[in-house]
């Protein structure tokens, strides 16, 4: 009897975590190898979502519609390619009553050109949310993979334009 309730405790339990496995992988892929939240924004809810190059700010809401305001973070993150280089992406979120939301996700290609192995990603500080609109944040990447890492900025001022530069000490 007490065999019997060992074999399928253990059947249940496996069956279990082979269950539980697709679940985790669905929240986060394991490319994703640093991410960080960080930074402050804000609008009237009739600004574009961030992006590299502006098209003339067209409005989301149509005219004559009021906009709801809306607020929320950056996020920076590091994807891992199967040449072992990454790319990275920033996320605006926005933060609802319902939870967090992505308005946009864009690729930083003055990344994805230097073919980078990525080393870490740091916020400006860990405090939490800042309430100062922008986002910095440094990344630290090697383009030989043999070499030291170098940090790079990443830059966004209140007028949501975006900055990529090689750190300076």
């Amino acid at each position: 009897m007490a065999m019997r309730r060992l074999l399928i405790t253990t059947a249940f339990l496996v069956g279990m975590s082979a269950a539980a496995a697709p679940a985790q992988d669905a929240i986060l892929p394991a490319s994703v190898i640093f991410a960080t939240s960080t930074g402050y924004w804000e609008d009237d809810g009739n600004s574009p979502a961030i992006e590299r190059a502006p098209s003339g700010g067209e409005a989301i809401a149509k005219p004559g519609e009021k906009g709801a305001q809306r607020h929320g973070y950056y996020k920076l993150f590091a994807v891992r390619q199967p040449d072992k280089t990454s790319k990275i992406y920033l996320q605006q979120i926005a933060q609802a009553e319902s939870g967090p939301a992505i308005v946009s996700t864009i690729e930083l290609q003055e990344f994805s050109d230097l073919k980078p192995y990525v080393t870490d990603i740091r916020p400006e500080n860990s405090t939490g949310i800042i309430k100062q609109p922008g986002l910095f944040a440094t990344i630290y990447l090697k383009t030989d993979p043999a070499a030291e890492p170098n940090g790079w900025t990443v830059m966004i001022d209140e007028f949501g334009d975006i900055t990529v530069e090689k750190a300076t000490n």
